[in-house]
C-alpha cells in the first residue's frame, strides 16, 4: 500500500487536505488528476451517515471559474445549455456545455453571485478543457474570466442534520436559503465564503467555497460543529453510491463528448439562447425520437451491475449497456443507469444484465431510486 501511495503522489495533484485524509486512515487513489480519499471506515457506513445524519466531503479537486462584467451573461448564453437569463441573483443552476455536434463537453453548476458576477463549478478532469473552450468563445465577447481552481477549496457538508449543525459557524440564515440558493458571508470565521444549498447526494446540505490557505482551519471547525450529530468524513466511493441512488449523471459515465443530451434525459436543462453555439442542433433534436435513452433499472435477480456490462433482451440480444451500477446501501439491491433502445425504456420493462456470462433479470424503474 505504501508503494501505491508513493505512485499516486508522484502522478496526482493534492488538495489542501490530502495529508489530513491520510492521517485519518483514508484509502487514497487517483481521481480526476488528484489524489483523493476513496473511503475511510467503509462505503456502507459512510453512505448511511449522509442519509441519516451528516458527512463532510473534501471535493476541492473540482474546478472554479469566475465570469464577470457587463458581457458575462452574453458569454454564458453562448456556451451554456440552460436559460442563464432566467437565473436570479442568489440562485444556482445546473447546466452543461454543449459542443457543436450536440455532445457534452462537461456538466457544471452556474451560481449567480451578483448582477454581473457568476461562479462556475466544473469537473476536476475537465478543468483545462473547459477553460480553453470557454476562453475561445470569449475571444469575440470579452467577458472577464478568472480560473481560481488551484486556489479554491470546496467542502460538501451533506445530510439531513447539515443545516442545524453548521448554523453555529455562519451569520447566514441557512434555513432561509432556498434549494439551489447561494450567498456569500462569514463561515468558520472566514469572510467571503460562498455558501450554497447544492450537492450531489439527494440528502440536503450545503457546499462551501473558500481559499485553500484556510482549509485545515475550516475542516476542523466543521468536524467540531458536527460532532454532536456524529459527523463523518466521507470518501468518493460513497459519493458515487449516493449520487447513483438519485440517478444523477457522472461525466465520463452517463455523459461525454459524444452523448446526445436529450437521450441522457437532460432536456430539462436544454433551454439554450438563440446565440448558443449549439442552438440549431439542440432545437432540431427536440423533434427527433432518440434511438437510445438513459434509464434507471433495479436488479430482480441477485447481482451487482457494473459500468460497461451489456444490457440485453430476453433472447440475449444486446439492447444497450450499463453506464453506472452498484449495490445500493439504502435499498439493499443492485441498481444501475444505462442506455437502452427506446422501445425498452418504459417503466416496468424487463431487461437482462449480462454478469459473468449469466443473464440476470432487471426492471426499468422511475428515477430517483431513493426517496426519503
Amino acid at each position: 500500500e505504501s508503494k501505491c501511495n508513493i505512485f499516486v503522489s508522484m502522478h496526482s495533484k493534492k488538495t489542501a487536505l490530502t495529508e489530513t485524509h491520510i492521517a485519518l486512515g483514508a484509502k487514497m487513489a487517483p481521481f480526476g488528476g488528484f489524489e483523493m480519499p476513496i473511503q475511510y471506515t467503509g462505503v456502507k457506513e459512510e453512505h448511511h451517515a449522509v442519509r441519516k445524519s451528516l458527512g463532510v466531503f473534501d471535493v476541492s479537486h473540482m474546478g472554479e471559474f469566475y465570469v464577470k462584467g457587463s458581457r458575462a451573461l452574453k458569454l454564458l448564453e453562448r456556451v451554456c445549455s440552460n436559460s442563464i437569463a432566467q437565473l436570479p441573483v442568489g440562485k444556482a443552476q445546473y447546466n452543461y456545455l454543449p459542443n457543436r455536434i450536440g455532445g457534452i463537453i462537461d456538466d457544471l453548476i452556474v451560481y449567480r453571485l451578483a448582477k454581473n458576477s457568476y461562479f462556475l463549478v466544473v469537473n476536476a478532469a475537465n478543468i483545462i478543457k473547459d477553460w480553453e473552450w470557454i476562453s475561445v468563445e470569449n475571444e469575440n465577447i470579452e467577458a472577464e474570466l478568472e480560473d481560481v481552481s488551484s486556489q479554491t477549496a470546496l467542502l460538501a457538508i451533506q445530510g439531513p442534520r447539515s443545516l442545524e449543525t453548521m448554523q453555529s459557524l455562519t451569520d447566514i440564515e441557512l434555513y432561509n436559503l432556498p434549494y439551489y440558493g447561494v450567498q456569500q458571508g462569514t463561515f468558520a470565521g472566514i469572510s467571503n465564503v460562498i455558501i450554497a444549498t447544492t450537492g450531489y447526494t439527494g440528502s440536503g446540505g450545503i457546499e462551501i467555497y473558500f481559499p485553500n490557505t484556510v482549509a485545515q482551519e475550516v475542516w476542523d471547525k466543521v468536524i467540531d460543529a458536527g460532532a454532536s450529530a456524529g459527523i463523518k468524513p466521507i470518501g468518493l466511493a460513497a459519493r458515487d453510491t449516493l449520487r447513483l441512488e438519485m440517478g444523477y449523471c457522472l461525466y465520463g459515465h452517463e455523459i461525454n463528448e459524444n452523448t446526445n443530451p436529450l437521450a441522457a434525459g437532460l432536456g430539462w436543462i436544454t433551454k439554450p439562447h438563440p446565440n448558443n453555439l449549439a442552438y440549431d442542433f439542440l432545437q432540431e433534436q427536440k423533434n427527433i425520437l432518440q434511438p437510445k435513452k438513459l434509464v434507471g433499472f433495479r436488479m430482480i435477480d441477485r447481482g451487482i451491475p457494473r459500468a460497461e456490462y451489456s444490457l440485453c433482451d430476453e433472447k440475449g440480444q444486446s439492447i444497450g449497456y450499463v453506464s453506472s451500477g452498484t449495490q445500493s446501501p439504502s435499498l439493499n439491491m443492485g441498481i444501475g443507469l444505462g442506455y437502452v433502445e427506446a422501445t425498452f425504456a418504459q417503466q416496468g420493462q424487463t431487461v437482462f444484465v449480462e454478469i459473468r456470462k449469466k443473464m440476470l433479470k432487471a426492471e426499468v424503474v422511475k428515477l430517483p431510486f431513493y426517496r426519503d
